[in-house]
Parts: C-alpha cells; sequence; structure tokens
C-alpha cells in the first residue's frame, strides 16, 4: 500500500518510488495541501500546516479562529465565495444565481488499483498491486452538490494522477461554469515557468519564464489541445534544470480546451492548476446527474526535467497507450502525400509501393485523395467511397496487389470534417457545428462534423468502418485539419449550447473506442495538421501521432526536442521528406534528413521512383539502419544532451533499459568558422561497462569505459558544412 491515513494528524500521505504528497484535514472539515516533493521516509509528517493572522482583508470563515481564512489556506480543491480570492479549481451556479460553493470533508476510501473514468481517456495499470488510489468525498451541506476528489498513486513512476466526479445530490439544478482537474498550492513562487507552445508547422516550442505577482497561463479555445499550446506545464526549482533539480508537471489527458495555469499570490505563494477551459464552458447538472472531469497526470522529478521526461515516457508509453501495437516495434513507412499530393492514379501509387519494397520499406500509406472527386482540398469530405476515376479497379485491389508484395497498406482518413461540396453535406446540412442564423465559418474548405450527436457518430464509425473492412488495412492516418468555430449543435437546448466543445469531445472518444476496437490488428496513427492534437488524451486510443507538418530536419529539431518533454519517441512519426523542402525550402543532406527522422517513428514522404541510384543506396541503408536500431529507439530511455533552443548543436541520445545499446544523434544546424573542437558527454550508460563506438557506421578500433563517455565525454565531429549530422552507436563489450 502506497496511501497511509494517520487518523491522529488527520493526513493522507501519498508515496511512490521517490515521490511523497500530503494532505491534511482541518477542522475535520477542510482538505489542505501540506507537501509535494522528494519522498518522506516515515509515514506521518511532524511539521504541519503554518497559520497567522492577517489583516481584515484576508476574511475568516470561522469566527472563532482569526487565523484561519481561505484567502491564505493552501488548499487541495478550492471553490469560490467564501474569501478565497484566488483562481478556483471550480464553479458552480446554484438555481438562485449565486455561485458560492463550500466543499466539506464527509469521507474518504483507499483502495488498491486504478478505476477507469466513464466515456474519458485514462492511465491504467494491468496488475492491482501497481497503483492505489484515494477517493476523498466532498459535499456543500447546503446544496447537495458533492464531488469526489480521486488521487492515484503509480508506486513505480514517481505519478500521481488527479480527477473529480461532481454528483449532484441536491434537488435544483446546478451549472458547473469551472471544472479543473487538479489544483496545488506550493508554499513559495521560487520557480521558472515551463510551456510547449508555437503554431501550425512549429509545435512545442519550449518556453520558460519566471513567475510574477499574479495570473501565468496557457489555454485552448480552439476546440482541440491545438498547435498553439499543448495541455502541460512545469515548474521548475531555483537551481533546476536538464539533470538536476526540482521539477513539477501537470499534463492533461485530454484533447479539447484546456486551461494550465500558475498564480502567485500577495504571500508570494504558487497555486499551479490544469483542467478544461471554463471559457465558453457551462455543463447543466439536474439532481442525480454527474459530472466527470479528465484526468491529469502529476510528476515530480528531483533529477531536473530529463527525470520528469522519463516518467512520463514511460507511463505514457506502457500504461497510457494500449492495444496490439503498444509493444511492438512500429513499420518503416512511406506516404505518397509530398510526392503526388492529390495528382496519383493507381499505376503511379504502386510505382511509389514497388521502390519502397525494393529499398526495405515495409508499409505504403495512401494519404488524401482517394475518396469522392478529391482532387483538391474543396470536396469530398465525408463522401467515405473510392474515387473510380484514380482507383478504377477500386481501392481492395489496390491494396491486395500492394501486400501481395509483402508490403502493408495504409489509408488516410479526415472523418471528423464535413465539405460543402459533398454528398453528405447536401443531405445532412445540419450534421456540422452551427449556430442559427449565422453564417458557417470555412477553415480549408471544410466545416467539423458535430460529434455531440448519437446519429453523427454512428455515421462516422459505419462509414469508416466500411472502408477498413473491404481492404487488407493495417495502418490509418487519422486526421483533423481546422479548428472550431460557431460552437453549437442543432439537437441541443439553449441551455446546454455551452456544453457542445465537450461533448463533442466524449463522442470522438466513443467513435475512436468502437473502431480502434473493432480493428485491434490496425495501427492508428492520430494527427491535426501534424501536432495540433499531439496530447495524451489521443495517445490513449493511438499510440503515435504525427508530430508536425513540418518535414523540414532542422526544424524538426526544435519540434521534437520540445516534444519530448513529455512524449514518448514511440508517439512520434518522423518522416524524411524531399528537398527543397516544401515547408521551408531548406536543402538538407538525405543524411541528416535521415538521422533525424530516426529519433522517431521512422518513414518517408516523398517520390521514391525520382531518387537517384546513389540516393537509393543511401535510403537502402538508412531503412537497414534504422531497423537495428528501432527497438532501443522506440523503447528505450530518452536522454537529452544538447538543446536547439541554446545553441547551434542539438543531441539527444537512447540508451536500452538495460544499458547494453545506445543510440545517440549529433545535429549541428550552421557551419562556424574556425569553431571550437568539442566533446560530446552522454548520460545513462552504465560507468562500470566498456562500450564499441561507431560514427555513422564507421566502427572505432577503441572501446570505452561508460564513466569515461559520460563524464569526458567523446569528440564531437569537427565539420565544415551547414546542416551536418552524426550518428553514434555504442554497444556494451566484455
Amino acid at each position: 500500500m502506497s496511501i497511509f491515513y494517520d487518523t491522529h494528524q488527520s493526513t493522507f500521505h501519498l508515496q511512490s518510488r521517490s515521490t511523497s504528497y500530503v494532505i491534511q484535514l482541518l477542522k475535520s472539515t477542510h482538505l489542505v495541501h501540506l507537501y509535494w516533493g522528494p519522498r518522506l521516509q516515515g509515514t506521518s509528517i511532524s511539521s504541519l500546516l503554518q497559520q497567522v493572522e492577517r489583516a481584515s482583508f484576508s476574511p475568516n470563515y470561522h469566527a472563532d479562529d482569526r487565523d484561519f481564512s481561505f484567502d491564505t489556506l493552501p488548499q487541495e480543491y478550492p471553490g469560490y465565495g467564501r474569501g478565497d480570492y484566488r483562481e478556483p479549481a471550480f464553479e458552480a451556479k446554484h438555481s438562485n444565481g449565486t455561485t458560492v460553493n463550500d466543499l466539506h470533508y464527509v469521507s474518504h476510501t483507499i483502495t488498491t488499483g486504478k478505476p477507469t473514468l466513464e466515456g474519458l481517456p485514462a492511465t491504467y495499470v494491468e496488475q492491482e498491486n501497481e497503483a492505489d488510489t484515494l477517493e476523498i468525498t466532498l459535499r456543500d451541506p447546503l446544496t447537495g452538490l458533492e464531488a469526489v476528489v480521486s488521487y492515484t498513486v503509480f508506486n513505480e513512476l514517481n505519478a500521481i494522477t488527479r480527477s473529480v466526479k461532481f454528483d449532484n445530490k441536491g434537488a435544483e439544478t446546478i451549472q458547473i461554469q469551472r471544472a479543473l482537474s487538479s489544483s496545488v498550492d506550493l508554499a513559495d513562487d521560487e520557480y521558472r515557468m515551463m510551456q510547449l507552445s508555437g503554431a501550425w508547422t512549429r509545435e512545442r516550442h519550449v518556453h520558460y519564464r519566471p513567475l510574477t505577482p499574479g495570473l501565468q497561463r496557457i489555454e485552448s479555445k480552439r476546440g482541440s489541445s491545438s498547435h498553439q499550446q499543448n495541455p502541460f506545464i512545469a515548474l521548475l526549482g531555483k537551481d533546476a534544470n536538464e539533470d538536476q533539480g526540482q521539477v513539477y508537471g501537470m499534463s492533461l489527458v485530454y484533447s479539447g480546451n484546456f486551461v494550465a495555469q500558475v498564480e502567485v499570490d500577495q504571500f508570494h505563494t504558487t497555486r499551479m492548476q490544469i483542467g478544461l477551459s471554463p471559457f465558453d464552458f457551462e455543463w447543466k447538472l439536474e439532481a442525480g446527474d454527474t459530472f466527470q472531469t479528465p484526468e491529469a497526470v502529476l510528476v515530480h522529478s528531483s533529477e531536473g526535467l530529463g527525470g520528469m521526461s522519463r516518467t512520463y515516457h514511460k507511463l505514457y508509453r506502457t500504461r497510457l497507450s494500449r492495444g496490439t501495437h503498444r509493444d511492438q516495434v512500429r513499420p518503416i513507412l512511406i506516404n505518397n502525400w509530398e510526392a503526388t499530393y492529390f495528382d496519383f492514379d493507381a499505376p503511379k501509387i504502386k510505382s511509389i509501393a514497388a521502390a519502397g519494397k525494393e529499398l526495405g520499406i515495409e508499409l505504403f500509406v495512401l494519404d488524401d485523395g482517394w475518396f469522392g472527386h478529391r482532387n483538391d482540398d474543396r470536396t469530398s469530405l465525408g463522401d467515405w467511397v473510392e474515387d473510380r476515376r484514380k482507383l478504377p479497379e477500386g481501392l481492395g485491389k489496390l491494396a491486395k496487389e500492394i501486400t501481395a508484395t509483402g508490403m502493408q497498406f495504409g489509408l488516410w482518413f479526415e472523418p471528423e470534417m464535413v465539405s460543402p461540396d459533398s454528398d453528405l453535406y447536401r443531405a445532412h446540412p445540419d450534421w456540422c457545428l452551427h449556430v442559427p442564423d449565422r453564417s458557417r465559418t470555412m477553415g480549408r474548405e471544410q466545416l467539423i462534423l458535430d460529434l455531440s450527436r448519437q446519429d453523427v457518430c454512428d455515421y462516422i464509425v459505419e462509414s469508416v468502418s466500411a472502408v477498413l473492412s473491404s481492404a487488407p488495412i493495417t495502418y490509418v492516418k487519422w486526421d483533423m485539419n481546422r479548428n472550431m468555430s460557431e460552437i453549437g449543435s442543432a439537437l441541443l437546448p439553449a441551455d446546454r449550447q455551452r456544453e457542445t466543445a465537450h461533448r463533442y469531445m466524449l463522442g470522438l472518444y466513443s467513435v475512436l473506442e468502437k473502431i480502434t476496437s473493432t480493428f485491434p490488428h490496425i495501427l492508428f496513427e492520430s494527427c491535426s495538421g501534424g501536432g495540433g492534437r499531439f496530447d495524451p488524451g489521443m495517445l490513449y486510443y493511438m499510440p503515435q501521432t504525427w508530430t508536425s507538418d513540418d518535414t523540414d530536419a532542422v526544424e524538426r529539431l526544435k519540434i521534437q526536442y520540445g516534444t519530448s518533454m513529455v512524449y514518448p519517441a514511440s508517439a512520434m512519426g518522423a518522416h524524411v521528406s524531399d528537398i527543397p523542402n516544401h515547408q521551408v525550402g531548406r536543402m538538407a543532406p538525405l543524411t541528416t534528413r535521415g538521422h533525424v527522422a530516426m529519433s522517431g517513428n521512422f518513414g518517408y514522404e516523398l517520390d521514391l521512383t525520382k531518387l537517384t541510384d546513389t540516393e537509393k543506396q543511401e535510403v537502402k541503408e538508412q531503412v537497414a539502419q534504422y531497423k537495428e536500431l528501432r527497438e532501443l529507439i522506440q523503447f528505450g530511455q530518452f536522454y537529452r544532451l544538447l538543446s536547439p533552443f541554446e545553441s547551434n548543436i542539438t543531441s539527444w541520445m537512447f540508451v536500452s533499459e538495460d544499458q547494453q545499446e545506445a543510440f545517440a544523434g549529433y545535429f549541428q544546424v550552421l557551419s562556424v568558422p574556425n569553431g571550437p573542437l568539442r566533446r560530446l558527454k552522454l548520460k545513462g550508460l552504465d560507468p562500470h561497462r566498456r562500450y564499441s563506438m561507431s560514427v555513422n557506421g564507421v566502427t572505432d578500433a577503441n572501446t570505452y569505459a561508460g564513466d569515461e563517455l559520460m563524464y569526458h565525454g567523446v569528440i564531437a565531429p569537427y565539420a565544415q558544412a551547414d546542416f551536418y549530422s552524426a550518428l553514434f552507436v555504442f554497444k556494451a563489450v566484455e
């Protein structure tokens, strides 16, 4: 058992392998936060809450206790209206129009294992002894609103999950206006906040900012987790860096609108929160109804950002991702998108697939343009019927011909969208998100289907399943290429319209659950214009995501580095594309493009039939090398060595769990005249072992001690070339 309740002190002590989280029940009623940090060995804690009287501007909840004020109390799940002027974790409006709430402790349970969240993705356990769960029931005695605040401790992973289930046990309807998943009050403000922000083709760049009094917030109001922000923040202690110091991470298992924020108050304490965005959100909770928040995953690390990342990586790879492909190596693919766009026919597709087979590639993916009358991005979304003009013998025949050669066959879909120029829209114009009497804003000449409707969800499941059943398909790229506007539903009443965005996500999750369960042999990859929905919620259904539509190797250094803060390499799709690069026009060498893409789920996105013999030979060698390394890359431990946000040089590495093997990439963006000589210091190796080393396929005659490689380092290449890369492989020797 990793959760202990001390009846004498009224404290709950949550212990993982290296982390403690302590809650106190104050005055038998109020839930307060005492500690989150390195593991405390005992099950009790001697230093409890300090309280002092403040001025009358911090009002006293208990008239006979002038030291007690919600304005200064470090709370576990703070509400609004009883004297706490900081950001609340929840808000609820009552039938009389007021929004004052007051949750009191009722009871708690401690159980082995981890319950599921109804209708929502969440982390899980395979054996009950992997985790323990604390559920604390709070209730407002006046209104009957009940909140069950749930904590699960993963015993070996330094991760704690939090969520809240609201239950209206009163007689009157309540409107939930804010329902965050986690709120933690820290004792001081000596932190830097880190966030992952960007834009389409520039996702998840790493940004830091010092905390200042007031609110620091990131948020998505786009109907998806978004390219612009990722549902994650971290606080870094005063001396924390990549390898050392205290780091606190919060990540939300959700794919829609979210908020993650930090507030520093007048006394320099810090409130850290994450959950559903309260912007344009409301949920009508009638008597007897319940509402479940998404899951927040809290990770503490005493080993800097690297330690935090490796915890998230292992948890999300092994206890969030599910299904047949979770623990299987992923196939090397060739996608025709940047090779042909919409302009292709069956012979062209077969020629690219044949070229891929010759080079050792294992999977061909037919991208956009195979259905309806889809010759551009203005038509046919929603009409998931093969285009017989391009594929006169049908999709099934094409797939069978390609798989007969030994290649697998994959397909692109965008099931959540509809084109106004489509049979589906002409038959059901009310099936898209819209509001009465308003024009319908276009994005990429398309509208978004209303997945808050069961009939729409049923159509998607039926139409997609029909295609997947018609051909030997083993891979699906599930795309979503615009953000929401006119967020309304034709079927919801006026007082539930602000539920539409969240109901959409619940509908999407139900669709994904049905389709992925029906076709467990298919490897699903999530996509939203690349990385616009790269979040833990999607990883629950699809174990990998197309990291970015930007395939330029240099830009991918920052994108993949930032993504690695939370997400494992097994979740990142990474492809070699043509030059000049279609997003930025850069002319990076094929070697460098290959080395960068090898740091994820490897593939190509160009016309293989146009390569020279020399290029084909290099591709063949890259494919062979990745096959040797992919288990290490996809399932090994990841270490960041040099940051592209701080230097002209980027480096990272993967180390096998048994420390027998390692792979490191070294990337120089621009050549520096008469530049410095460098040593590359590795991480994660066994200091007591010796390792052989090869660089770009050339084996060094010497062997090297693990401690030497980590503390003294290896000689970094001295290259007078832009966009240069080197690939190091280390293997333990007796």
